[in-house]
Formats: structure tokens, sequence, C-alpha cells
């Protein structure tokens, strides 16, 4: 028997309603506040984000393990990578690793507005 169900996860950011829509854009689903400081995506599927408002956050420094490692990232099945790519640029990610090594690597790095790293994959 299970102890604990699973419920979301929290990214910390200074601005937790931009992230969430920054989320909302790639994702799609509804986003909701509670309060300035709290922001939930319900995305399609069932999957809850929540982003919390952190200020002074330090965005970890990926792939470095040394100092501010990236603690967690979140990956995203795409059906075209490439089109992917141009439309998370376009909202504001930042290219962190896009050496997908010719395709066999699968997937692509980048970070969000607060810093957050997450990957593209091929489906």
């Amino acid at each position: 028997m299970p102890i604990a169900t699973y419920c979301l996860v929290a990214l910390d950011c200074p601005d937790p309603e931009a992230l969430a829509a920054f989320y909302a854009a790639v994702l799609g689903g509804e986003v909701k506040n509670d309060g300035e400081d709290w922001y939930d995506l319900y995305a399609p599927g069932g999957h809850r984000i929540s982003f919390q408002r952190a200020p002074g956050l330090t965005p970890p420094e990926w792939p470095r393990g040394d100092r501010n490692s990236q603690q967690l990232h979140l990956d995203f099945d795409v059906q075209d990578i490439d089109a992917a790519e141009q439309q998370v640029l376009s909202l504001g990610a930042t290219p962190l690793d896009l050496d997908d090594q010719g395709g066999e690597r699968g997937f692509r790095v980048y970070a969000d507005p607060a810093g957050h790293p997450f990957c593209l994959c091929r489906a």
C-alpha cells in the first residue's frame, strides 16, 4: 500500500504568474492562482505544476554540479523538436545544450525564464 499520492511539482521563481503563463503556453491547460505568491497550472492529462514566489532565487547552473546544481528538471515529449524549439525560444526559453548529436541523443536542454532546466525530447 502506498504511503502517499502524487500531487504536484512546485517550482520556486521570482515571478510565479509569468512562469505559469510560460508553461501554459508550452503545455496548454489552465492557470489558477491562490494569491500573488502561488500559481497552479492544471495541464492536460491531469498533471499539475505549481509556481511559488521566491525572491532572490539563484537559478541552477546547468550542467554544473559543484554549485547550484540543476536539482530537478522537466522533460516534455514533442513530435517535431525543431518546431518546438522555435516555439519555446519565442516564449522566452534560453538554450542550454542544443547538441542532440544529429538526433542520436533525442533531447535538447533549455532554461525557462526563471532559469530552471527543461528538456524537449523526441516522442
